[in-house]
């Protein structure tokens, strides 16, 4: 029978972890009960470097339940690489693994339907959500947005999809041979190809605490995501450039025409707003391609994209050996 393993990254989620854990204990209970899952499958709670007892109660829920394991990250890496650590370290323990945060907006009951997909033959099954009602009305239209420029950027992105998802052991071997530091996985998951498919679920209200996805964070990731699977936005500073040099082109004309006729017009007004728009699109432009070569740097020194200080995993092989 097919082992199953939660991945649940944590950064502060004291306030949260206790609802988190009875939730998912629960659904892990029913799922073995239905002869869906294997016995032996877990929770795996990844501390990414919380400043709060974040780890202590993933120690106590270790202590009082074989079902819950925990990894602790030596440092605050980011959401995507804590999520990754989990994946990949999970990989090794389970047939199929769900990923899903820790504040539980998202709908644990679909992960029935997740499992059963998987069994129908699908590796990945993608968690979608229906509509944004509990978001407000900036998160809707910045997310809107957030997808529209993705798909202008010919970026391969599954819309109202985050990071609840469940990836099949064939899945994540192949996520694993995907190298890069800057880490985007709502863009790189649909890149392995295998059979995938949807469930959707109404998100809900955050139980407890607050979300750690700050404006700036939000803005971070969808640049990220942009500059991380596409070469657009330089193709865009190409076409810029050209518009800029025909429409200097016909500026020169418009002068020469006027120089010709006599009705030369001194002023300083135009020539000032043309340099400082110039100097504007050459920083940009600049810029944004300094972010590519900031990328380039990043990658070429291939440094670890995480430390685990802490994996109740190495238990169990320690323990069949």
């Amino acid at each position: 029978m097919n082992k199953l393993c939660i991945v649940v990254p944590c950064y502060n989620e004291e306030q949260a972890l206790l609802y988190t854990n009875a939730e998912l204990t629960g659904v892990v209970a029913r799922l073995v009960k239905s002869e869906k899952i294997d016995k032996s499958s877990f929770i795996l709670y990844v501390d990414d470097g919380s400043e709060d007892s974040t780890w202590k109660i993933i120690e106590n829920f270790r202590k009082q339940s074989p079902l819950v394991f925990g990894l602790k990250l030596a440092r605050n890496t980011g959401h995507q690489n804590a999520l990754t650590a989990g994946l990949l370290t999970a990989m090794n323990y389970a047939d199929m693994v769900i990923s899903i945060d820790a504040d539980l907006q998202d709908d644990v009951s679909v992960m029935v339907e997740m499992v059963d997909l998987y069994l129908q033959g699908n590796d990945i099954v993608y968690g979608v959500r229906k509509k944004r009602d509990t978001d407000t009305f900036f998160k809707k239209f910045t997310a809107l947005g957030f997808y529209r420029l993705m798909q202008l950027m010919k970026i391969q992105i599954v819309y109202n999809h985050a990071d609840y998802r469940l990836m099949s052991k064939r899945a994540l071997m192949q996520f694993s041979l995907y190298k890069e530091r800057n880490l985007f996985l709502r863009g790189i998951v649909p890149l392995i190809g295998y059979p995938s498919a949807t469930v959707t679920y109404d998100r809900k209200s955050r139980v407890a605490g607050e979300s750690k996805y700050s404006l700036g964070k939000m803005l971070s990731m969808a640049f990220e995501g942009i500059t991380s699977f596409s070469i657009q936005p330089i193709r865009m500073i190409t076409d810029l450039g050209l518009i800029i040099v025909l429409c200097s082109i016909c500026a020169a004309v418009y002068a020469f025409y006027s120089f010709i006729t006599g009705r030369v017009v001194a002023g300083w007004t135009s020539t000032i707003l043309s340099i400082w728009f110039i100097g504007g699109v050459q920083l940009l432009s600049v810029g944004l391609i300094g972010t590519y070569v900031g990328k380039i740097y990043v990658e070429v020194k291939e440094r670890p994209r995480y430390a685990i200080e802490v994996n109740d995993l190495a238990e169990i092989k320690h323990e069949e050996s």
